[in-house]
């Protein structure tokens, strides 16, 4: 993913391309705004990435399908921003919607968020902090959480008769010790970008154009290793995270029951949202999100061998124990001359698993997440309290129906894996990531036309609305 950019100006990568964008505004201007690459891949994976060089310089699409951010080949940094509206009006919610589609478009091209204006007395419509960088294969991912249909059993917005029935309240896992700060969301955004600067960059404009809008409920930072594209990523565990995934090498399941199979889930069966979902929702998929913290001084002072049994595989080869490389099969049935299973019963890959959940799956898409030091008090022996890291994972899972996929996986995991002697889940939430758009749309273009009609939804202008006062200048 490393590589420097041989094109010096954000500007130039959209001129490279050919793609001139216009001012935000309403109707026509949206389809101006969003670059046509959406040609349709094999799979139903995102369209490949665009654009002169390797790494930095490549431009992601936007219009397609799907959302990017999602079967995306994983960026090196994300920043992840869950909104609470403000708004009584479900006109400025649309119009939020097709602000945040516009820029969103213009940014993962290498555009400023809006044309930059010549008028130095008004405030700037993009901060420049991302200027003469390269998009660095940025994806900007928008999700619509609970909230958004109904909040305080309040139907703020007329949206309620129209919320996914998958679009569920999480239950209660047992372990969780969720922060209400760090915790749900009526929106939520992801940009994913291999330049952290680019990515918060991003997430910056987007915020700011929900002022009067939506205000920000939580945020998190989250960073992947520069593994090479073919290898799977370690997390702060120091052992490989995503073997399993349905987009990745299929490693085969072994079963006494089965037989030997591979996992039954592409990405169609896995990730997107089909004809059992409303319109809006197709080639969407539902993400779970849970900020993961990991008592990682408890897990360095565990000896290499526990470790292995816990999650059940090697650490340095990624393989499942009994095997020798990382895509051996899982043998759920291997025991050693004592009978004991070579997996322990309650071991990480064990019980996440599609064979121990009736085929359940989920595409994940993590990151590491190190937020510095806080005080702590474990919840397990040795039951030290004091100032540890504040890091972990932040877990990101896609599906068509969270219904069956993580809460028929976690539900289990959350009571008897042994990880969790060092995990604890402290935030997150759920969201319905609508499908993707094509030149011309919004996101949630559909959902908002079902409940307001064609009409009323083309006739919201996207404007930022009036920004706060600025500070009184005489005083400089």
């Amino acid at each position: 993913m490393a590589g420097r950019c041989p094109m010096s100006s954000r500007r130039g990568f959209l001129a490279a391309l050919g793609s001139a964008a216009a001012a935000a505004g309403a109707g026509p201007q949206v389809r101006a705004a969003i670059p046509d690459n959406s040609a349709k891949a094999e799979r139903g994976i995102t369209p490949p990435s665009q654009g002169e060089g390797h790494g930095r310089a490549l431009i992601e699409p936007f219009a397609g399908d799907h959302q990017g951010g999602i079967a995306t080949a994983l960026q090196s940094h994300t920043y992840m921003l869950a909104f609470d509206l403000t708004t009584k009006s479900v006109e400025d919610v649309v119009r939020l919607m097709k602000l945040w589609t516009l820029a969103a478009a213009r940014m993962t091209a290498g555009e400023t968020a809006a044309p930059l204006d010549t008028d130095r007395s008004a405030p700037a419509a993009d901060s420049g902090d991302a200027l003469g960088l390269a998009p660095a294969r940025l994806t900007v991912t928008f999700g619509f959480g609970p909230g958004l249909f109904m909040s305080a059993e309040q139907d703020r917005y007329g949206l309620a008769a129209y919320r996914p029935e998958a679009l569920v309240d999480l239950p209660p896992f047992t372990g969780d010790q969720l922060q209400e700060a760090r915790t749900g969301g009526d929106l939520s955004v992801q940009a994913c970008a291999d330049d952290p600067q680019v990515a918060f960059h991003a997430a910056r404009q987007l915020a700011r154009l929900a002022q009067g809008i939506a205000q920000i409920r939580w945020a998190q930072t989250g960073f992947a290793a520069n593994f090479a594209a073919e290898e799977t990523p370690r997390n702060l565990m120091g052992f490989k995270d995503g073997t399993q995934n349905p987009i990745a090498r299929k490693p085969l399941e072994k079963t006494a029951e089965t037989g030997v199979r591979s996992n039954p889930g592409s990405l169609e069966d896995v990730v997107w949202v089909a004809e059992e979902g409303p319109d809006w929702m197709q080639g969407g998929s539902y993400m779970v999100v849970r900020r993961i913290r990991i008592a990682l001084e408890h897990w360095d002072a565990t000896p290499v061998d526990f470790q292995e049994e816990t999650i059940g595989r090697h650490k340095d080869s990624g393989a499942p124990i009994g095997g020798t490389s990382e895509f051996d099969p899982l043998d759920l049935d291997a025991t050693d001359a004592d009978g004991n299973p070579l997996i322990a019963e309650h071991a990480h890959v064990r019980m996440a698993a599609a064979a121990s959940n009736d085929g359940a799956e989920m595409l994940r898409r993590s990151y590491s997440y190190n937020d510095g030091v806080s005080f702590t008090a474990e919840r397990w022996p040795p039951w030290r309290q004091g100032m540890m890291y504040d890091a972990g994972l932040l877990f990101m899972c896609y599906q068509r129906d969270p219904r069956t996929s993580f809460i028929k996986i976690f539900g289990p995991m959350s009571q008897f894996d042994m990880l969790n002697q060092y995990a604890t889940h402290v935030g997150g939430g759920l969201f319905a990531c609508p499908g993707g758009v094509r030149p011309g749309e919004f996101i949630g273009q559909k959902l908002f036309e079902a409940a307001l009609g064609t009409t009323a939804v083309a006739a919201v202008e996207a404007k930022p609305l009036a920004p706060h006062a600025a500070g009184d200048k005489t005083r400089y």
